[in-house]
């Protein structure tokens, strides 16, 4: 049997570098599916009754994307999506946990089994992709595969936290594709006031409704030939997403007012901050237009899942904002690589560029919040206020954190119980704001 505890390896194939990584499988113990069992063919296995998932089950406790199995670096990440009837390991209903070669757990009414496989699965890695920046494993992965479907017209899906750059990585994909020359038409559907997204998205016609004196062409339209980036596509209104999956699937679209279709040539790529698969559990997404969005589904790292990309992050803003100098000051460097950046690369971005203008290291090393987030209620309209909003509750939330690990003495157990708190989410917490120390209490 491999060694479950082993991290990724790297090794050469075919002129190019792999990453390598444990192979496990989950079975089917009671219940109607029982003796039912798959292995996992990449880094996560999916669990639920949908199509597309790696185990689909039929037990009728069990929700479209009930959880999902992750491995990375050996630790094998059990989590729930948000599943009606919960995810359950040693008798506890978790949000997240780690399981250990063996361990049994239950999702609805049946019982699972996961177990180590003696072999392993392999993933290529590319060295760059367009102008986004990143020599972590995980990025790499990204690369390879952007490296094979950008030149094709075929939907993504960007999914990762507010500033992992989701945008970037958009404009460079239609940048790496047969449309770079058409335009790239950013809709951002969190911003867009409910009554008038059908309006943004299609267009509508003269009189079309109260204030619509003249016509006007929609996103798609302005985008024909090129590619349409549908940011937060999680924020869209239920009531519209039937429209969307009409015009993905039928390739036309009518704008408001009007009965005639329109044919569509744009490319689709769409980013959301959150788990779609847990949004179409709770009603909020439609399952279809998941499914019609999710060919190629790719999910950006927080920057404190990939610290080793900090110091070529930094050394690339500061060449943006400091372009005399050859390189950043190596404390400088340090001091940005020691933090847990709840705002990911755009904050660090902000650190950096404050750390030009001011000559000295950024706010957030000296204890102070950085400006971005407005903590002090000052509008700032460089920044929106989602991502604005994000920031804060990240800061706060950090603050928080801390000065319950100083009370319960570091005691996780405590301090769950002081916070009324599930002791895994607590722990998936401390871990996202690198604050996990590896206590077992």
């Amino acid at each position: 049997m491999s060694d479950a505890t082993a991290p990724f390896v790297t090794s050469p194939l075919g002129g190019r570098r792999e990453v390598t990584f444990q192979r496990f499988e989950v079975s089917v113990e009671d219940g109607p599916d029982r003796g039912l069992t798959a292995a996992s063919t990449g880094d996560e296995l999916s669990i639920g009754t949908a199509e597309g998932n790696g185990l689909q089950l039929t037990e009728d406790t069990v929700s479209r994307h009930h959880c999902s199995i992750t491995s990375n670096r050996g630790r094998f990440l059990l989590r729930d999506l948000g599943s009606m009837n919960g995810t359950r390991l040693g008798g506890f209903r978790i949000e997240s946990a780690y399981l250990k070669d063996g361990a049994s757990f239950r999702v609805g009414r049946a019982k699972l089994r996961f177990r180590c496989v003696d072999a392993q699965n392999h993933a290529p890695l590319g060295d760059a992709f367009g102008h986004v920046v990143g020599r972590s494993e995980t990025m790499r992965r990204i690369f390879a595969v952007l490296d094979r479907v950008a030149p094709s017209d075929s939907t993504i899906l960007l999914e990762g936290e507010t500033g992992t750059g989701k945008g970037l990585l958009a404009e460079a994909i239609h940048e790496g594709s047969p449309r770079k020359t058409g335009p790239l038409v950013v809709v951002d559907c969190a911003s867009i006031p409910a009554p008038l997204v059908e309006s943004e998205l299609f267009g509508h016609v003269r009189g079309a409704f109260t204030g619509a004196e003249s016509e006007r062409i929609g996103a798609f339209e302005s985008a024909r030939g090129g590619t349409i980036f549908l940011d937060e596509i999680g924020e869209l209104p239920l009531e519209l997403q039937p429209k969307l999956l009409r015009a993905l699937e039928e390739r036309t679209i009518k704008r408001v007012g009007s009965d005639d279709p329109i044919a569509l040539d744009v490319r689709v790529i769409a980013a959301t901050n959150r788990d779609l698969r847990t949004e179409v559990n709770r009603g909020v997404f439609r399952a279809d237009l998941f499914y019609r969005l999710n060919i190629v589904r790719l999910r950006l790292p927080a920057l404190r899942e990939r610290s080793e990309d900090i110091g070529a992050l930094v050394a690339h803003f500061y060449a943006q904002f400091q372009p005399d100098a050859p390189e950043p000051p190596t404390e400088l460097v340090a001091q940005l690589e020691r933090q847990p950046w709840p705002g990911n690369v755009r904050e660090l971005r902000a650190a950096v560029e404050r750390s030009v203008l001011l000559g000295d290291l950024a706010p957030e090393l000296t204890g102070q919040a950085p400006s971005a987030v407005n903590l002090d209620g000052r509008f700032d309209p460089n920044v929106r206020f989602r991502a604005a909003k994000e920031q804060a509750i990240a800061h706060w939330e950090r603050a928080y954190l801390q000065d319950l690990l100083r009370e319960a003495e570091d005691n996780v157990s405590q301090a769950a119980r002081l916070a009324r708190m599930d002791r895994n989410h607590l722990r998936e917490l401390l871990r996202r704001h690198g604050l996990d120390k590896g206590s077992s209490r």
